[in-house]
């Protein structure tokens, strides 16, 4: 069974990942990806794409030309999870490897 992580796993499990901030709206993170152009977000995607389908935990997500809004939560948990954060760690080594990917922050998100 999943569970939902506690105040203090969430607090610990934020505290390794760069740039992903706690969902206003629920019980959810998000962070914002700035790619070069439409291909290297769409690359990007694609990765994250496939790792997702491997794990069968699937991102929220929004991309216009070269940005990528993803929001993870667990649904069956109504909240997050550990399978989130392993995603989040996972999307973070990709964008590592993205010469010129880079957080940006949006306050409307």
């Amino acid at each position: 069974m999943i569970h939902k992580l506690s105040s203090e796993e969430r607090t610990a499990e934020l505290a390794r990942l760069h740039g992903w901030q706690p969902a206003t709206d629920r019980d959810a993170i998000q962070r914002q990806f700035e790619f070069a152009d439409f291909n290297e977000a769409f690359g990007f995607m694609t990765r994250v794409a496939i790792k997702a389908q491997e794990m069968d935990h699937h991102p929220e997500w929004f991309n216009v030309y070269n940005k990528v809004q993803i929001t993870l939560s667990t649904h069956e948990a109504n909240g997050l999870t550990k399978r989130d954060i392993e995603l989040a760690h996972f999307i973070e080594t990709i964008t590592a490897h993205t010469r010129n990917a880079a957080n940006t922050q949006n306050s409307s998100y």
